[in-house]
């Protein structure tokens, strides 16, 4: 009777032990972020910055900041994975030291969202694929033209969109 009550707790032991998996550490399981940089419109290869940039999602009537003054040639936003919309007001003081003249753009960008299963630690990202882009302004435009580098959102190392200005 001994020597049963013996297997029986290793048997056990070992269908305990067995059942375990390691833990999953997420590494790669972020939802890629949109590029955007800025070139010069009359030259389009020369990366143009931007100063006394604010940039603010917006979330149908209500604004989100997402980056405060900044200058720079190159930025990086989230698009929304809850829909296929996303829209953000781009706006650049024309006089720093006078808020009164900024001058604002809104840029629209539309795509299709597609979800990928990356393991059961991470869940699932999203990518995006067929991404395009729409300006609307007030009377001072300063973005002249949206390009579409890259369609297919999938990871943030490189530029999606040109913006010339």
């Amino acid at each position: 009777m001994n020597k049963f009550k013996i297997a029986l707790i290793v048997v056990l032991g070992i269908v305990a032990f067995s059942a375990c998996e390691k833990d999953d550490i997420c590494v790669d399981g972020d939802t890629p972020l949109l590029v955007l940089r800025f070139y010069d419109k009359d030259d389009t290869t020369e990366v143009k910055a931007v100063s006394d940039l604010e940039v603010k999602g917006l979330n149908g009537t209500e604004a989100l900041a997402a980056i405060p003054n900044a200058s720079a040639d190159s930025i990086v936003i989230p698009l929304r994975a809850d829909t296929g919309t996303t829209s953000f007001s781009l706006s650049r003081n024309l006089t720093p030291t006078d808020e009164n003249t900024a001058n604002i753009d809104t840029i629209t960008f539309n795509y299709e969202t597609r979800e990928i299963f990356v393991s059961r630690a991470c869940g699932f990202i999203v990518n995006y694929d067929g991404l395009n882009g729409s300006t609307a302004s007030d009377a001072d435009v300063w973005i002249d033209e949206i390009r579409i580098v890259t369609p297919s959102v999938e990871n943030s190392s490189s530029a999606h969109v040109k913006i010339l200005h």
